[in-house]
């Protein structure tokens, strides 16, 4: 062994210099994820290539305990299946008809939606993806997960469960992706309450909760509230659930704020199946919102219709209930104004008693104004009375 290494000393010495250059130069370079944005977020090469070497033993612990854990409980549960098939197949009658009347208020909800002008975002695609790592700290609340760039994933995009929202993905790499947990001190989200809609913004605490810190003292806040995602943020679509408030209490250092603790709608600490929302859009297809925007501007136009007056080859359209002693004589010209009435006594402020402006001279005497009728006069069959 000596003369071994005695005889290979220099290669030795200068395998191990270039080895440490490596390491060192890998704990400096950073590589942007996206290349498409020179501005994302940068990764050391050092921890890719720590989470290159350490994920394939975490999805093998995963995958094994996975078997041997649910292994013994499905054959177990076999013995139980004929008789949940037999309920399944009730409630799913009962579900038809009920889907059959929940479809059409759909509709209509989606066709007034469509009215007032309100768009709406929609999960459209998810990748399931299962937790095959942790952070290992208590101060940060990252769980790995076993799908990557190649499976469509990308920073930032949403992860739930079917309980609620529970984070977004922060790294992403080839095959392994990083999640952080809304109870994350460095994660948020927009927020709001169901039944008073107050808004509001949720991030995580050093302890691991989920706090609401931004809102003053209200007595229309109570614990048991839901509170739901309201899309503001352009990372959680709107309406998934994030908890339920668990405790008001005041905050001695922001006063006059309050510190609103919520309890997750999804169990954070054991999480292990999970869903990314890849895609978000519309809940119909093209062809159905542009049969409903027909249908808005078709309605949008008896509304218009009901509510003016409608002309018709620039003519005011015509009244069968009208007198027509009121109304002026015909004429070939479009009056939409009728004329005043003859004045019985007129004087100078009737109109056509004063010539234009442009026959006037200036400096010529003021016209005389007509003499008024003698009283005993007999009236005029012409003017009206």
């Amino acid at each position: 062994m000596e003369s071994f290494f005695s005889r290979f000393k220099n290669p030795l010495v200068l395998i191990a210099i270039l080895l440490v250059q490596a390491i060192a130069l890998a704990t400096q370079v950073r590589r942007v994820q996206d290349p498409l944005r020179p501005d994302g977020q940068h990764v050391r090469l050092v921890r890719m290539w720590a989470d290159w070497m350490v994920s394939p033993f975490e999805r093998a612990f995963a995958w094994s305990g996975h078997e041997m854990r649910y292994g013994w409980s499905d054959y177990v549960n076999l013995r139980h299946v004929r008789q949940q098939n037999e309920d399944l197949q009730k409630q799913l009658a009962q579900l038809r008809l009920e889907r059959a009347a929940i479809s059409e208020d759909a509709v209509a909800a989606q066709r007034l939606r469509t009215l007032l002008g309100f768009k709406q975002q929609y999960i459209a695609a998810t990748v399931a993806a299962q937790v095959i790592g942790t952070s290992g700290s208590d101060q940060s609340r990252l769980l790995t997960l076993d799908k990557g760039s190649e499976d469509g994933l990308k920073p930032g995009m949403p992860v739930i469960t079917p309980d609620g929202a529970v984070g977004k993905l922060r790294d992403v790499f080839p095959h392994t992706a990083q999640l952080l947990l809304l109870s994350d001190p460095t994660s948020g989200a927009g927020v709001m309450l169901q039944s008073t809609r107050i808004r509001a913004v949720l991030h995580g605490s050093a302890t691991g909760k989920l706090e609401i810190t931004n809102l003053t003292q209200d007595s229309r806040i109570k614990p048991g509230e839901n509170v739901l995602t309201t899309g503001g943020d352009q990372v959680f679509p709107r309406g998934l659930a994030v908890g339920t408030i668990e405790s008001i209490k005041n905050d001695p250092e922001h006063a006059p704020y309050t510190i609103v603790t919520l309890k997750p709608a999804a169990n954070l600490n054991q999480l292990e199946e999970v869903l990314v929302v890849t895609t978000t859009g519309s809940a119909l297809d093209p062809k159905s919102e542009q049969e409903l925007d027909q249908d808005a501007q078709t309605r949008a136009a008896d509304v218009t219709a009901q509510r003016l007056p409608s002309l018709r080859d620039g003519k005011a359209e015509e009244d069968p209930n009208a007198k027509t002693d009121d109304m002026p004589p015909p004429d070939n010209s479009t009056q939409l104004v009728p004329k005043p009435k003859a004045p019985v006594h007129p004087d100078r402020y009737s109109p056509g008693s004063v010539p234009p402006a442009a026959e006037l001279t200036p400096g010529a005497p003021k016209p005389a104004e007509p003499p008024p009728p003698p009283k005993d006069a007999a009236p005029d069959p012409k003017q009206p009375q």
